[in-house]
């Protein structure tokens, strides 16, 4: 009892120091890892009807599972998927300052956002992120993915695997490439780590990644699961680019 008194002193003291502040513009918020209410107002999370399977925003209004035109034409290798915010505005910021800016504090709420948009699909799912080519995990340091990942398996009670899949293949930036070239770059660059096989053999995956273009590399990082031995894979990203931006 002590000891809590303690700890909850010892945070009253660091709030006074560091009071918290708002992940995207600094300004003062209520809550450490939070928005401020003009930020929040900025940032589109998804809501209303999207793709089942890629998460893309769709006109109208839906009782049933509905998929877009793009998912129509092609075979995703997962099940269904989904995403926390559009990659725009506050959105894409968020993403950049992720993975670029070392901010590696936005992986807790971001992780939180997501497992929001998971709801009624994490049954006895594990959680596997897309992983980064060994040379480019240096260069970065961390992977963005694996640090969402992480913060997802905790808000859900879920295990983390993050070396279930390796990028066995340094591949280029797919920026300003079109989607069979980002399907070409990717096709054979990720593979199952036999390490972890016997783990995910069998079980739902919750695959994870920052953002979705494409869907380029999560075609591949799934396939690589399903090759492992997965029963079901379910995408989960941060944001999700939008057809119209």
């Amino acid at each position: 009892m002590r000891q809590e008194r303690l700890q909850t002193l010892l945070r009253g003291a660091l709030r006074l120091v560091y009071p918290p502040r708002c992940l995207i513009c600094g300004g003062l918020v209520e809550s450490d890892h939070g928005l401020c209410g003009s930020c929040w107002r900025d940032t589109t999370f998804t809501g209303g009807l999207s793709c089942d399977l890629c998460a893309a925003p769709l006109p109208g209004r839906s009782e049933q599972a509905e998929h877009c035109d793009e998912c129509r034409a092609l075979v995703r290798p997962w099940a269904q998927g989904r995403a926390a915010l559009l990659y725009r505005g506050n959105g894409r910021k968020l993403v950049l300052m992720l993975k670029h800016g070392d901010r590696t504090d936005i992986a807790r709420p971001a992780a939180r956002w997501m497992a929001r948009s998971l709801r009624g699909l994490t049954d006895e799912a594990l959680v596997v992120p897309v992983p980064l080519h060994l040379h480019r995990h240096l260069r970065r340091r961390y992977n963005q993915s694996a640090l969402l990942g992480a913060g997802l398996a905790r808000e859900l009670g879920l295990r983390h695997v993050p070396d279930a899949l390796r990028r066995v293949r340094a591949t280029p930036s797919l920026d300003g490439r079109n989607r069979d070239e980002r399907f070409a770059v990717l096709d054979g660059a990720i593979v199952p780590d036999l390490r972890a096989a016997g783990v995910v053999r069998g079980r739902r995956v919750i695959l994870v990644d920052d953002v979705m273009t494409s869907g380029a590399t999560l075609s591949a990082a799934s396939r690589a699961c399903k090759a492992a031995g997965a029963a079901q894979v379910v995408v989960s990203v941060l944001a999700r680019v939008a057809k119209d931006t």
